[in-house]
């Protein structure tokens, strides 16, 4: 069979399939599942280089395949995903869907470009990355859920937020900054924050059953 098959990947795959099935919740429009699936795909992407460091004897071309097959999942989990949730949103106006295109494009252009990066720089050196050029991909599963447990507080303001939170979004990915990569401790702190207001959405707006309007009734 085509491809490499061990633990080091499986993190990987379990954050694409946990997209895909979010994909479906907002195709049906469970939308707090939805949110809840983006959350999930960013906590297994968090840890799938982690674990694939584990393994101490990976071939060359096994670390390739893991940067490649990382920033391919990315795409969908990352960058399509989001785009699917923030369109079913409401973002359907002929400028916000440009945004969202932007937003992808955007996605794709700053993996493409680390794959070249990363590449390079495991020739060069075994130490582990300090500091991130541009803002990662995987912050949307951050951003969103965040935006969206505020819904209530921005009602009609909430379209406006989301759709100026994909365009800063999508310019920081591609914008040469370094961004310092979070400690131990400030990433638990993140999990924990982004987990409790997952959970609260799953909570709330599931006995409310908002998530199953379109978005746009906010506004009214």
């Amino acid at each position: 069979m085509l491809g490499f098959y061990d633990y080091t990947v499986i993190l990987t795959y379990l954050s694409l399939a946990s997209s895909l099935i979010g994909m479906f919740c907002t195709f049906t429009g469970h939308m707090h599942l939805a949110i809840f699936c983006l959350a999930l795909s960013g906590l297994f992407d968090t840890f799938d280089g982690k674990v694939a460091r584990t393994k101490k004897n990976r071939t060359e071309d096994e670390k390739r395949f893991g940067i490649q097959i990382d920033s391919l999942c990315d795409v969908i989990c990352f960058g399509v995903f989001p785009v699917v949730i923030c369109y079913h949103t409401g973002m359907r106006s002929i400028p916000e869907m440009a945004i969202l295109v932007f937003y992808c494009l955007a996605g794709l252009i700053r993996l493409a470009y680390f794959n070249v990066v990363e590449e390079r720089r495991q020739d060069e050196t075994t130490e582990n990355r300090k500091y991130y050029q541009g803002l990662p991909i995987t912050s949307i599963a951050v951003i969103l859920p965040l935006i969206y447990l505020s819904s209530a507080l921005l009602r009609q303001h909430f379209l406006i937020t989301l759709t100026a939170a994909m365009l800063v979004t999508g310019i920081l990915f591609i914008w040469n900054f370094r961004f310092r990569k979070p400690t131990n401790k400030e990433l638990a702190a993140l999990i924990f924050v982004v987990g409790v207001a997952v959970v609260y959405i799953l909570i709330h707006y599931q006995w409310r059953g908002i998530f199953r309007w379109n978005w746009r009734s906010l506004t009214n």
